[in-house]
């Protein structure tokens, strides 16, 4: 089956599609055949070869298993163990090309696969000037509002604030939108996903992005804007994060958050959990002294 997500298409196996992530990409579904950007196909067993080099290694909450991402001749590689036994699932994207394979069976833990794809579907559009960011998407009067910030610290609470106390505010996704910079980021848009987190959000559409906006909870309701330098680490650290460990990798993403960002503003939050936090990030954003 092909889907069309931010204008990349993937083409997945059927066979491995079920339950929450195959209901999750039904709105994405390409309406006519195509060429796809990436295509996943299944094999046995997929192993590092010789001159495989480890880039990051991490743990997968969502199903409790150990990652190691890297690199070999063969393409990069990521390598998913659960931690309470069992085979690990690997996926491999061969470097230039839109092939991918994975050993992933329906017998393994069906958030392994989600995520695999979500890895490989990044490891194509980041040369495509597009990159997931981990971030809330507030929609309002037409233009999107990304909405940073580390697990805990409130996006989700402050999107709720907005829709519930600002007429005409939506969510676009609450997890892993698609960003894409163009016209050296003079158009930044960003794409809904099938990839948002708690709340389940998938809506394929996009939008021009009016701002990012970075929070931090604090005992009191305050704004500004920030310099660019602090614009790109407040952006960095919501971008794929075992990305950071590879240089060409690394290159990408910033040369994505610098276009963002040079047409974009960038704002820090300093809020409470209330309805005024969210009045005053809507009317510092959007220039609207009748938000009060």
């Amino acid at each position: 089956m092909d889907y069309l997500i931010a204008n990349i298409r993937l083409s997945l196996p059927d066979e491995l599609l079920a339950g929450h992530f195959a209901r999750a990409l039904a709105p994405f579904a390409a309406p006519a055949p195509g060429e796809a950007d990436l295509h996943l196909q299944r094999c046995e067993r997929i192993a590092p070869a010789a001159d495989y080099r480890e880039i990051d290694r991490f743990d997968f909450a969502d199903a409790d298993a150990d990652c190691l991402f890297g690199r070999d001749a063969a393409g990069y590689l990521l390598e998913m163990t659960p931690r309470g036994g069992g085979p690990s699932a690997s996926f491999r994207l061969r470097p230039g090309t839109a092939e991918a394979t994975t050993d992933y069976t329906t017998e393994h833990h069906p958030a392994l696969f989600r995520f695999g794809v979500w890895t490989l579907y990044n490891l194509v559009a980041i040369d495509r000037s597009e990159l997931a960011i981990h971030s809330s998407v507030l929609l309002y009067r037409g233009e999107a509002v990304l909405v940073l910030g580390e697990s805990g610290t409130g996006k989700s609470t402050h999107t709720r604030l907005w829709r519930e106390h600002l007429p005409g505010a939506e969510l676009l996704n609450d997890d892993s939108p698609i960003v894409r910079a163009e016209g050296g980021g003079s158009e930044a848009t960003v794409y809904g996903s099938p990839w948002s987190g708690k709340l389940p959000c998938y809506r394929n559409e996009h939008y021009p992005i009016r701002a990012f906006l970075r929070l931090s909870q604090a005992p009191h309701n305050k704004i500004r804007r920030l310099r660019p330098i602090e614009a790109i680490g407040a952006l960095l650290p919501s971008c794929p994060p075992a990305f950071a460990h590879d240089k060409a990798l690394l290159d990408g993403t910033c040369a994505i958050v610098s276009a963002l960002l040079a047409h974009t503003p960038c704002y820090h939050l300093e809020c409470l959990p209330d309805a005024e936090a969210a009045r005053l990030s809507c009317r510092t954003i959007f220039a609207d002294e009748n938000l009060l």
